[in-house]
């Protein structure tokens, strides 16, 4: 059933700590809902992304560029309500009547990238129950358009059987912070301006990052710039290799903007990063996964290359390919100096007091390079391949 009211909606919200997280109930791809409701089907609870961003380090003008990479990844969504809905408490451009919303996943990896520890606790303490209700959520799309409020009928019968007083003793008598069902009376009426406004979407171009890209991020930038700039007579807790760190990174961003920055110094750079301080597990490392996942990408892209040059070896050596050279010299013929650099250290074989074993376990390291390169040369990888593959 379509709103054919302008009058003003007041979003349920969830008590998180100090936060007052507003939400809906996302129905299908164009329908939502204010009331949680079990038995009509699934509901996914979607959490204002204003409120997530307040009181935080975040700049609301910068908000725009959070929320677009979060939806990026499946955990926010920009959703257009039709011209019919407005809402209580939220300034929005009637040209551009939008707002952007958060999964649950979203919202706790807004909360563990930007709140403190205590208002992570607090996250967690309440509403960490949501997050296992909703473990199989789908990514969220990048955005929806919403023409459809299915209870709406229900919400404005409790709004007028309701008034403030009856509405705080009824929630009295919950013995669990849980999402407020009732409407707020005192922020329905459309007589109250912009008195109960606490956020305002008209006070910046919330298309900013899209039609002044260049200004609005070099305007960022500056601010950091003198942020650090400020921090640095006064920071005494600062070591030395804290601040020849920072030297080095901000050299290097002189040279990445004038267009000289080579490969040597961008080494030096992300060395200097991955050295500052220990990044825990290598079992849960976030990095090293990154890591990882970068440099297979780069082996996997210079496949092509790597067999061009395996083919152009077995061809010169066609005649005696029962007599190859010894696998270290096989490895550094036709394999990435990268790869077996990686694997040198994997298998604690990088050291000079090593050398001797290094030179019995390279046929293992030539082996793996083969198998993980999709390239066979030696007897030995043909035969392996054969018994462990082709079975």
């Amino acid at each position: 059933m379509s709103l054919c009211t302008t009058l003003p909606l007041t979003l349920p919200h969830w008590d998180v700590g100090s936060r007052r997280i507003r939400c809906i109930y996302l129905a299908n791809l164009t329908s939502f809902r204010l009331t949680e409701c079990p038995n009509k089907g699934p509901m996914v609870p979607l959490y204002l992304g204003a409120d997530l961003f307040s009181n935080t380090d975040i700049r609301t003008e910068n908000h725009p560029r959070y929320h677009a990479k979060f939806a990026k990844k499946g955990l926010a969504t920009k959703i257009h309500f039709s011209s019919a809905f407005r809402f209580s408490g939220l300034k929005v451009s009637t040209a551009n009547n939008s707002l952007w919303f958060y999964s649950i996943q979203g919202l706790f990896r807004v909360a563990f990238e930007i709140y403190s520890k205590q208002e992570q606790l607090a996250v967690l303490e309440n509403v960490q129950g949501v997050w296992k209700s909703r473990i199989n959520d789908s990514p969220l799309n990048m955005s929806y358009n919403i023409s459809v409020q299915l209870d709406s009928a229900t919400s404005k019968s409790v709004t007028e059987m309701y008034d403030k007083q009856e509405k705080v003793k009824l929630m009295s008598h919950s013995p669990h912070r849980q999402v407020k069902k009732l409407m707020d009376i005192s922020q329905t009426d459309s007589s109250s301006g912009d008195a109960s406004v606490d956020h305002d979407y008209c006070s910046f171009l919330e298309e900013g990052l899209e039609t002044q890209p260049v200004q609005l991020i070099s305007s960022t930038l500056k601010q950091k710039l003198h942020s650090l700039a400020e921090k640095l007579p006064s920071e005494s807790q600062c070591s030395t290799d804290q601040l020849e760190t920072v030297l080095l990174l901000l050299e290097n961003i002189d040279r990445y903007m004038n267009g000289t920055l080579e490969e040597r110094e961008v080494t030096e750079t992300v060395l200097a990063l991955l050295e500052a301080k220990r990044w825990g597990s290598v079992y849960s490392s976030h990095l090293l996964n990154s890591i990882g996942r970068w440099l297979g990408q780069q082996f996997h892209a210079a496949n092509s290359s790597i067999s061009q040059q395996v083919e152009g070896f077995k061809v010169q050596h066609i005649e005696r390919i029962t007599d190859l050279p010894p696998a270290e010299e096989l490895a550094t013929e036709l394999f990435p100096e990268a790869m077996q650099t990686l694997l040198l250290h994997w298998m604690g074989l990088s050291d000079e007091s090593t050398l001797e074993k290094r030179h019995s376990e390279y046929p293992i390291l030539l082996l793996i390079l083969e198998f993980a390169n999709h390239n066979l040369i030696t007897g030995v990888a043909h035969v392996l391949y054969s018994s462990l593959i082709c079975k």
